[in-house]
């Protein structure tokens, strides 16, 4: 009974130690097929195996000696041998440590020919497929299709020993599931795709209508103009994919077709990249032109007076000379000497950015009633100035508006640029008709210089005898937070208190003055940080105390003739107060707004003051519109003088 047990026993047995044996035999196997396969021809390796030799290139195979870095974007649709032959060719061309993005040399084709003529401008813009046509779908298509084709390569296990894809090689260790994401985000965020491909294919077709070869076949020279004007009726201003309308691949496969016809006809290499070369050169120089136009209509733009600007002080004055002489004037006057207040000056003839001044600093202060406005205005815009702040006064804060012309002592005797300006040279400089090409310092040639206005900031403690601190603003800037903390500052003995621009090229010393000059070279720093005007803090008593503005006339009389610097009052600014002034914190005082649109949204909401200096001014069509609300909301575009005037935001 015993004996017949363990023959039962052993008949059990025998099943789990053949499947055990068996299952050890094909491991074996399979770790040992690498091996086996690297010493043999790859015909021989796939010999036994139902995978064709199309789905084992899949992947590009590569051997450990040709393996090198992945240079630029391999396009897995060529033949194994062309791909690998470009890789190294492109590495031994390239000096070390550099990458090659594309091959603008000379090709080798599947079958050893080498392209010329046409095929060296779709290495431009776009490859020729391997049956000769155009390649019109998009590099995110190629890549998700190469994508697909690593995927099915990788299905099993027994298929990754035979094609041993090193590590090193781009994609092969990739997760086919990510790839497919990846793609399809590629995808989504290249929405212009067909759009440039088809410019692509105008870009080749003009470069045939200039080559000989090409209109030596007057036939095929019509055919082209012909698709030409079809492709660019259907692509128009699209900008993206969805903008092309549904005719578009239908005209652009027949531009395509009509392509493929001239690269059979042109094969010089040589004379398709003098044509090349052609074209770049002329568009660089119109681009050249059109920039320098853009400058001088900017600079027209920024000199000219919008119809609305024009007449709201027309419509003001009228106003104003209706009123009775009581109610002509400001309250609280017995505030403008009061040196405990907190005082500002602004110089402007631009009623409307006046007023967005005042109102932003007003309703961003914790106590409007202690502020002070000295609005400085000239005899044309007096009247109109008035009659704004009487209809529409700052809440509790106090108005002064005065008149240039009553500045009885600011004449030629005592203002050598007063003389200056009004000067028969300064004025023919300044209106004589110009045209772009006139004269390469345009921008200082704006009649805003001719003002005296733009220099009065230089008088500051003759007409404000009784204050000790004042804070200038510019008509184009906006108060966006409480500053009267500036008035605690600690300048320690300077007078100008301002904002540097360090940080760019073209805000040190060396851009506004003229270092040529000896007496120039030998008083300032030419890598020295420029600062701005537009929100000073200006210490009066130490002004009085240091005789600024003889300073400043000592200068300006040097700079009679404009040998030292160009016009404008920055400059003047910086050799007057040079070694006088004090470095407030950049958050003080944001400027760009008025000629740079990537000042970032955080400089913004940090600043106390913004400063639209530049030609593109928030009351002006030219101005930036990402930045217009920031001043715009400090008026009332209800109020009836600016519905009068069709003024809107």
């Amino acid at each position: 009974m015993a004996r017949t047990g363990r023959s039962v026993l052993l008949l059990l047995l025998i099943p789990t130690v053949l499947s055990l044996l068996m299952l050890s035999e094909r491991r074996l196997t399979v770790a040992l097929n690498p091996i086996q396969r690297k010493d043999l021809p790859a015909e021989t390796a796939s010999q036994g195996h139902s995978v064709k030799d199309s789905k084992l290139n899949a992947l590009p195979l590569e051997t450990l000696s040709s393996l090198k870095e992945p240079v630029g974007d391999v396009l897995v649709e060529e033949p194994l041998h062309v791909a690998n032959d470009l890789i190294e060719s492109a590495d031994q061309e390239l000096p070390p440590g550099r990458k090659a993005n594309r091959v603008l040399s000379e090709t080798t084709s599947g079958d050893g020919a080498v392209l010329k003529g046409g095929d060296l401008i779709d290495q431009v813009t776009r490859r020729t497929a391997q049956d000769g046509g155009l390649v019109t779908g998009s590099m995110d298509q190629q890549e998700k299709h190469t994508g697909s084709q690593q995927q099915s390569s990788s299905e099993g296990r027994s298929l990754e020993a035979i094609t041993q894809i090193p590590q090193g090689y781009q994609g092969a260790g990739k997760n086919p599931q990510k790839e497919n994401t990846d793609g399809r985000s590629k995808n989504m965020a290249s929405s212009d795709t067909r759009v440039r491909d088809i410019k692509d294919h105008l870009i080749k077709a003009k470069v045939y209508l200039g080559l000989g070869a090409i209109r030596a076949n007057p036939q095929y020279l019509r055919d082209l103009r012909h698709r030409i004007r079809e492709v660019q009726k259907v692509l128009g201003e699209a900008s993206k994919d969805s903008d092309l309308p549904k005719n578009a691949n239908e005209k652009v496969k027949a531009l395509e077709q009509t392509l493929v016809k001239g690269e059979q006809t042109q094969d010089d290499c040589s004379v398709v990249v003098k044509k090349l070369r052609a074209m770049l050169h002329s568009a660089e120089e119109q681009l050249y032109a059109q920039k320098k136009q853009t400058v001088f209509l900017t600079q027209l733009a920024a000199k000219t007076l919008p119809k609305g600007l024009h007449c709201l002080p027309l419509t003001l004055a009228n106003e104003y000379f209706s009123l009775d002489p009581s109610q002509q004037q400001f309250p609280n006057q017995e505030k403008l000497d009061d040196p405990k207040l907190y005082h500002y000056a602004l110089f402007s003839d631009n009623i409307l950015a006046t007023a967005v001044v005042v109102n932003s600093t007003v309703l961003n202060a914790k106590h409007p009633s202690r502020h002070v406005f000295h609005i400085v205005t000239d005899r044309l815009n007096y009247a109109p100035m008035r009659m704004w702040f009487l209809s529409n006064p700052p809440g509790k804060a106090t108005i002064e508006v005065q008149n240039i012309d009553e500045f009885t002592w600011l004449n030629d005797s005592s203002s050598l640029l007063l003389k200056q300006l009004g000067s028969q040279s300064m004025i023919d400089y300044y209106f004589t008709a110009q045209s772009a090409n006139s004269d390469s310092y345009l921008k200082y040639r704006n009649p805003k210089y001719l003002s005296m206005l733009n220099h009065l900031r230089f008088y500051l403690p003759e007409i404000y005898p009784k204050l000790d601190k004042m804070v200038f603003l510019d008509g184009d800037v906006v108060v966006r937070k409480d500053i009267t903390g500036l008035w605690s500052i600690d300048m320690k003995g300077k007078v100008n208190g301002a904002v540097d621009t360090c940080g760019e090229s073209f805000h040190s010393f060396d851009r506004y003055l003229n270092f040529s000059s000896p007496v120039v070279a030998k008083n300032f720093d030419p890598n020295a940080c420029v600062w701005a005007f537009g929100m000073n803090m200006f210490d009066l008593a130490e002004w009085r105390r240091q005789n600024i503005t003889e300073i400043y006339h000592f200068w300006q009389k040097l700079n009679e003739d404009g040998s030292l610097w160009k016009l404008g009052t920055l400059p003047l600014g910086l050799v007057t107060f040079w070694n006088k002034t004090f470095p407030l914190d950049r958050s003080w005082h944001v400027l760009g707004l008025g000629y740079n649109p990537h000042v970032s949204s955080g400089d913004l909401e940090r600043a106390a003051v913004i400063h639209y200096n530049g030609n593109m001014k928030p009351w002006l069509e030219i101005g930036l519109p990402k930045f217009r609300s920031y001043w715009s909301e400090y008026l009332d575009y209800d109020q009836p003088f600016l519905r009068e005037c069709n003024i809107n935001p």
